[in-house]
């Protein structure tokens, strides 16, 4: 079953308007956006069975239909090409490109639009989606997700995916605090079922980038 946003884009790309400040115009936590979406992108080919998991490593199976050069297609392709790698390593492989191409996707379909300029010699770049609206629906629909309320099985297959990648990446977007994370403890893992695999290594993979940074 591959996964449906309702917002008419993929659990990729709105798993980077999530991560923007709408205030502000600029993504908010950049070092751990790019994790967050190549385990998106991993959830999807996983839920569309384009990919596979075997003893806690990423299988391909069949190629997915994606324009040549998206974040999707890249993906896939590196995961085709290689022998079998655990998941950790294909969330964590080129976290910074992934930014930058989904970005570029996003301007590309006029979701977003991205003004770059320079403030004493530093490049800056503000980003501002067309329909704000719909961000902040999507921020509120995750949030609700993980504070419960609906029981979990009566959520969209999308949100709950989203839901468990933003908890599992610490998104300050959606995720509570820390105390409330853990009366939730429950909660997140029925939201985390379908792509379980992923999401524990993107929570491990970005402890050990916070630890090595440390």
């Amino acid at each position: 079953m591959e996964a449906q946003v309702k917002q008419g884009e993929s659990l990729t790309r709105s798993a980077f308007l999530l991560a923007l400040d709408l205030r502000k115009e600029k993504l908010v936590q950049r070092g751990r956006l790019g994790y967050l979406l190549r385990a998106a992108t991993l959830a999807e080919l996983l839920l569309a069975g384009n990919l596979a998991d075997r003893s806690g490593k990423a299988h391909a199976r069949t190629a997915p239909a994606a324009k040549p050069g998206s974040l999707r297609a890249v993906v896939w392709e590196e995961i085709a090409n290689s022998p079998p790698r655990s998941w950790r390593r294909w969330v964590q492989k080129d976290s910074g490109k992934a930014v930058r191409l989904v970005r570029d996707e996003l301007a590309a379909a006029r979701v977003i639009s991205v003004e770059r300029r320079r403030i004493l010699l530093f490049p800056v770049e503000r980003i501002t989606p067309r329909k704000a609206y719909l961000s902040r629906r999507l921020a509120e629909r995750v949030g609700r997700a993980i504070r419960g309320g609906q029981p979990v099985g009566h959520l969209d297959e999308d949100i709950r995916v989203l839901a468990a990648l933003a908890t599992a990446a610490q998104l300050k977007a959606v995720v509570p605090s820390w105390r409330e994370r853990r009366r939730r403890r429950e909660r997140i893992r029925q939201l985390s079922a379908s792509v379980e695999p992923i999401a524990t290594a993107l929570r491990k993979s970005l402890e050990a980038a916070a630890a090595g940074a440390g």
